[in-house]
């Protein structure tokens, strides 16, 4: 299909007010097992969820440096949250947004993304190699072709990400008197990036846990095909501060959807996979250091996944029992010693891209 001109929307600058501005809340609820509670920052509750603040910084940067000129389109790969943000961040800053997503991607975010005046392209296959990802990838390369002075953010390398972040941090060192562990999903690897770098500015010696999933290639697990949708990669961004990190873990479906499930009816506030594969992590560590200030952050809120994580048919169909996840992680030496199928823990870190790495 040959692109056609898009128009550009009026900017709605005042919609910029809506950015942030997320409540923190103390979850101390059983996941699974009791745990003396964690803080969780519902950056669902934001206009365009988290990665709206990224979508904002990433476009405002390329504005100062002359990269996107005035009305003209933005185009990004996106399997749904960072296009929620971009939509919200085309609205108020005047720019038509071209977004290419794959078949898996939900009918309701595709709705909802259309319904925001996004224009969404659907790659129908995955790529050989990089899956998704790469399928979504050489498709946005034909269409910045096609569409005269289009602009992609490029989300997974761009610095402008992890900037976006800073006002996250902010809030959080004002809504909190002290954290010593910072819980983090990773996916482009911006927020965590982006909040732990100002956050040890405050407190020196905050250690940082990274949650990827099961069959993501980030940490150095080799790639596969993976049913959650919001975290992880079959690629090695660049904005992934690996030297942050104080240990990683692997967190699989039927972990994170009990997660969801348990805070939806525990406390009301719940999510997606990201959301339950870090309240599971959070409340372990809080469990296992005993008297330490637990925090992480909830990316989305629970509408988006009505027809999956809060599915039992579709968890039947995947042959995902909640009942049956894992209650605590199996540890391993390094991240290439086993292939993580479940609930998996390393405390060594290493960029997969690096000379010296462990195999």
């Amino acid at each position: 299909m040959t692109a056609t001109a898009v128009r550009p929307p009026a900017a709605r600058p005042e919609l910029l007010a809506l950015l942030g501005r997320t409540p923190v809340v103390r979850v101390t609820i059983e996941l699974p097992c009791p745990q003396p509670g964690f803080w969780a920052k519902l950056e669902g509750l934001a206009a365009g969820g988290m990665k709206a603040r990224a979508a904002v910084s990433m476009l405002l940067g390329a504005r100062e440096r002359g990269e996107l000129r005035p009305g003209a389109p933005v185009v990004e790969s996106t399997s749904g949250t960072l296009g929620i943000g971009l939509a919200f961040a085309g609205q108020a800053l005047g720019h038509p947004v071209v977004l290419v997503g794959d078949s898996e991607l939900e009918p309701s975010m595709r709705q909802l993304l259309r319904a925001h005046g996004v224009r969404l392209e659907l790659v129908d296959r995955p790529a050989p190699q990089g899956g998704w990802q790469a399928a979504r990838l050489a498709r946005l390369r034909q269409l910045l072709a096609e569409l005269p002075g289009a602009y992609w953010p490029d989300q997974y390398n761009n610095p402008d990400n992890t900037a976006g972040y800073a006002s996250l941090a902010a809030e959080l060192g004002a809504q909190l008197d002290h954290v010593d562990i910072l819980v983090c999903s990773v996916g482009t690897g911006g927020h965590s990036a982006g909040v732990i770098a100002p956050l040890r500015r405050h407190w020196p010696a905050l250690r940082l846990i990274g949650v990827d999933a099961t069959g993501s290639t980030i940490f150095g697990q080799p790639a596969r095909p993976r049913l959650m949708r919001g975290l992880g990669s079959s690629i090695h961004p660049r904005n992934v501060a690996y030297d942050a990190f104080d240990e990683v873990h692997w967190i699989g479906p039927a972990e994170a959807v009990d997660s969801c499930r348990r805070l939806a009816r525990g406390c009301f506030v719940s999510g997606g996979w990201s959301t339950g594969a870090v309240a599971r992590v959070a409340a372990w560590a809080a469990r296992v250091h005993p008297g330490a200030v637990v925090a992480t952050v909830f990316p989305d809120g629970p509408h988006r996944y009505l027809g999956t994580v809060y599915d039992d048919d579709f968890l039947a169909a995947h042959g995902l029992d909640p009942a049956g996840a894992a209650t605590r992680p199996v540890e391993i030496p390094h991240p290439y010693a086993a292939e993580a199928s479940g609930w998996v823990r390393c405390a060594r870190v290493t960029d997969p891209l690096s000379p010296g790495r462990t195999q």
